[in-house]
């Protein structure tokens, strides 16, 4: 035992920027030739990251200017409440969509006994009826468990059946949301919003059901459409505006309509922007209520998280139970008060009982085993973190600005406005996915070509809507390997691997890959004559075949078995890497293209289908 204070950094010497700089520069110019090393300045461009919402993400941050605040109190930055016992974690709402009454009703008593805490129904004629509304909650306690309800057709119907099965079954303390979003509703039927039913279920609310909140915010019709992370937001406090306004026109006090208003957001695989979209919400709805002359303690936004339906791929479905962990952990660690994550089968049908127990139990094992909800915003303080959340935060203010000056949400809704920004981030998001800078594991990247498709139950089929178009990430990719497997023979792309493995063995395993992100089958020969590698290629029938190797043997070999295989009349001839490593005048009269990380992988899946003669 010693009295001396144990300094476990003691003997380290403090790094400055400048230390970690040289360390960079160490890496990144590990192999450039003497003579063409980077600056720090054009590292620290390589290393930074643009997103979609043109937010610049730094390789590095230092100490943040922005102030700190503390969980509980205005701005609500850092959540709404302070986390002061284990019995503080979110609320597990689980979703039921199915018709089958049975079937719906017994799987929310399971979910209720096995660890969700309240549920969410969704009705309408792909959904639960409104008519069955009181069967399927017929075995839960109402002032146990709460209920919210939605839907995209008739949300007066769906709040009437859960209104009357409250009244129904005698709940004196009734907690749940009635769903009533005018304008989320013709976001995705693309009518006319009707905001007049909600000031007078508002005002019935707080009179007959005070724990009950009547009207939602549901940001998710926009980031089905592929809105952006400031889209979201600016969308968010541009409708709640909106309701403030015609609440108070009904003679209700913006403190009463704050009570009666919850957000419900996406969470998706970005977990970063996630927590801090999050912690930028709450900020800016404080902000709204503080200028609304809403009482400090009474402006945190209350939002119930839903992992992101845009994010679930159908091919490797398995991979969606790890994209609904990370947006699960990103929205506890964002401080939403309610988490729904969607099934990993939810792109094949309606869920069963075992992907309804993952859904559940990730967020269980999140809550209760690793204890994420025991901390009050774990993120806080995190110099990225929240710099990010101020970015986000003042982009989306002068985002909702510009709607404001359009006439309001409302009016930017009808006009096309808000259609037109999400038409924008989504240009840009399927650019980087067609360039897999965005990649998508199971899909884009690292594709499972002998996966066995899931079982699922069929959804019914949905009305016709025509408001804004839902689309998941995934879908161009599914595309593609559709119309592969649509094909009466299997399409196959000839890999003509050339010198020793050592020579070919990065660009085979990099094109063969690619190429499966398409459902292509890949032949291949290694090393061998020009003679012997057309041989080969001719007994596989090839159409369409890529030369894999290095620069070296692309110099020695790639134009002499390009133009024999172009001879012996091969369609397409394409180089894995680069043409100039040919180091060949004649390159381009024998080899058509190339193919390198970074390519427009879709076009180039396309364009190959196209030359292998594959139907679209």
């Amino acid at each position: 035992m010693t009295d001396m204070p144990l300094q476990l950094a003691g003997d380290f010497a403090t790094p400055t920027r400048e230390d970690w700089e040289v360390e960079v520069l160490k890496v990144l110019n590990r192999r450039r030739p003497e003579g063409k090393e980077l600056t720090i300045e054009q590292a620290m461009k390589r290393l930074r990251t643009i997103t979609v919402d043109d937010l610049t993400i730094e390789p590095l941050y230092t100490e943040s200017n922005v102030p700190l605040g503390h969980p509980g109190v205005m701005p609500f930055t850092r959540g709404t409440m302070v986390k002061t016992s284990p019995m503080t974690g979110w609320d597990i709402r689980q979703l039921h969509e199915d018709p089958d009454v049975e079937f719906t009703r017994r799987e929310v008593l399971a979910d209720l006994e096995r660890g969700a805490s309240s549920v969410w129904l969704r009705t309408g004629s792909d959904a639960i009826a409104v008519d069955d509304v009181a069967a399927v909650l017929a075995e839960v306690e109402p002032d146990l468990a709460p209920v919210s309800i939605s839907s995209a057709e008739d949300q007066v119907s769906a709040a009437k059946a859960l209104a009357a099965w409250w009244k129904a079954a005698g709940a004196h303390h009734a907690r749940g949301n009635l769903g009533l979003d005018a304008l989320a509703l013709a976001a995705r039927t693309g009518e006319a919003p009707d905001l007049g039913a909600q000031a007078e279920w508002v005002s019935a609310t707080l009179a007959e059901l005070p724990a009950v909140r009547a009207l939602t915010v549901d940001v998710l019709p926009y980031d089905d459409a592929g809105a952006s992370d400031v889209d979201q937001l600016a969308f968010a406090i541009a409708t709640g505006v909106a309701y403030l306004r015609d609440l108070e026109a009904a003679g209700i006090s913006p403190a009463a309509a704050f009570g009666q208003i919850a957000f419900r957001v996406s969470a998706n695989a970005d977990q970063f922007t996630t927590v801090a979209r999050l912690r930028a919400l709450r900020r800016l709805w404080a902000r709204v209520g503080e200028v609304s002359g809403v009482p400090a303690n009474a402006r945190g936004a209350v939002q119930h998280a839903v992992t992101s339906w845009r994010m679930v791929t159908r091919d490797d479905p398995w991979v969606n139970l790890l994209r609904g962990t990370i947006a699960t952990f990103a929205a506890a660690v964002g401080g939403a008060e309610i988490i729904t994550c969607l099934p990993f089968d939810t792109a094949w049908g309606l869920p069963d009982e075992f992907s309804r127990r993952m859904a559940r139990n990730t967020q269980a094992v999140a809550s209760e085993e690793a204890n994420i909800g025991r901390v009050s915003d774990p993120a806080g303080g995190s110099w990225y973190v929240e710099e990010l959340t101020e970015s986000l935060a003042a982009k989306a203010w002068q985002a909702f600005q510009a709607i404001e000056a359009a006439g309001g949400m409302v009016s930017a809704l009808t006009s096309g406005l808000v259609a037109e920004r999400i038409g924008a981030s989504t240009a840009e998001r399927v650019k980087r996915l067609a360039h897999r800078k965005l990649p998508l594991t199971g899909v884009s990247m690292f594709p499972k070509p002998d996966e066995e498709p899931v079982q699922a139950k069929p959804r019914p089929a949905a009305p016709e809507r025509h408001g804004l178009a839902a689309h998941r990430d995934a879908e161009v990719f599914e595309a593609l390997r559709d119309r592969a497997a649509a094909a009466d023979v299997a399409p196959a792309v000839f890999l003509a691997c050339l010198g020793a493995r050592r020579d070919f063995g990065g660009r085979e395993t990099f094109t063969s890959a690619l190429l499966g992100v398409g459902g292509i089958t890949r032949p291949s020969c290694e090393g061998g004559t020009p003679e012997e590698i057309v041989a080969q290629v001719q007994a596989a029938g090839a159409k369409m075949v890529i030369l894999c190797s290095s620069a070296k043997v692309y110099a020695a070999q790639a134009v002499d078995v390009a133009r024999a295989l172009k001879d012996a009349g091969v369609a397409s001839v394409f180089i894995a890497g680069r043409k100039t490593e040919t180091a060949s005048e004649e390159v381009d009269s024998v080899i058509d293209g190339e193919v390198f990380d970074g390519m427009d992988v879709v076009a180039f899946l396309a364009d190959a289908m196209d030359r292998i003669g594959v139907a679209k």
